[in-house]
């Protein structure tokens, strides 16, 4: 019986810790940009903001071009998404219907531009962009953060395809439908668990993006909000309020986002992983 309990007990015990070890950093962030500058830089930890203040957040939201970084973050990030999804989805359903030469070959690139580590064409993607004459401009980056995110929304939704019977596209079909129609009005829908696990993962790689943006825009006015959080800084070094304030301010959309896809998100990454 005490096997028993214990074997019940501590995978529980092990998550609970990790539950923890995950958490604490982002409670940890949260409640630095709260806690008045005497407490953050306190000998003893301050664990809990008594006396809270918004200072912070007013200075990080008073800093030059914050606006204008938030509005290029949303654009790029939301642009780069919508594009991923359009090709995503119906390259994978010409990947997960058709048969044609070359296509083994064609899912394995996408499995290694998948794996393949980006950061290694920064150089390369510079010189393009300078070649081009487009440094500071936010279309390069909608373009390279939708080539970032579209491998891995391909070969999700190749898998949702896949699980839908094809007796559904071949009813719709007999009654009527183009097969254009027929992935419209009856595929489509089906792939909504597919299409909000990849748009989430997708906002996410655009939205914290920071090593191609500091690179390619030098202007404030063409930067995002990655490069702005490292602008929060004194002649004493590191405001540490005002940079949690900020990464806090940073995070806020992703959180809001996740709130409202989660249930639906995880459903979509582990269908997405098992089936087709």
């Amino acid at each position: 019986m005490k096997r028993s309990l214990m074997g019940r007990l501590w995978p529980n015990l092990v998550a609970v810790v990790l539950f923890v070890f995950c958490v604490f950093p982002v409670y940890w962030m949260f409640a630095t940009a709260f806690k008045p500058t005497g407490d953050i830089i306190a000998e003893d930890p301050v664990w809990f903001p008594t006396d809270a203040t918004l200072e912070h957040f007013k200075k990080a939201m008073d800093a030059d071009h914050f606006w204008t970084m938030v509005g290029n973050s949303l654009t790029v990030t939301i642009l780069a998404v919508l594009f991923s999804l359009i090709i995503g989805v119906t390259a994978a359903f010409a990947l997960a219907r058709m048969r044609f030469k070359g296509r083994r070959g064609f899912i394995i690139g996408f499995m290694l531009a998948q794996m393949a580590p980006w950061e290694v064409m920064v150089i390369a993607i510079y010189i393009i962009v300078r070649d081009a004459d487009m440094l500071n401009s936010l279309i390069p980056l909608t373009l390279f953060y939708m080539v970032m995110i579209l491998p891995f929304t391909l070969l999700t939704l190749r898998g949702f395809v896949a699980a839908v019977p094809r007796e559904l596209e071949e009813s719709a079909m007999v009654d009527g439908c183009t097969r254009m129609q027929a992935f419209r009005r009856v595929i489509l829908p089906l792939l909504a668990p597919g299409l909000m696990s990849t748009s989430l993962f997708g906002f996410i790689t655009a939205w914290n993006e920071f090593p191609l943006v500091l690179v390619l825009n030098k202007e404030a006015e063409a930067k995002t909000l990655p490069v702005w959080l490292s602008s929060f800084q004194t002649a004493f070094g590191d405001d540490w309020g005002a940079t949690m304030a900020a990464a806090s301010l940073f995070a806020i959309p992703i959180l809001i986002l996740f709130v409202f896809l989660q249930r639906r998100a995880v459903a979509g990454l582990t269908d997405g992983a098992v089936k087709g």
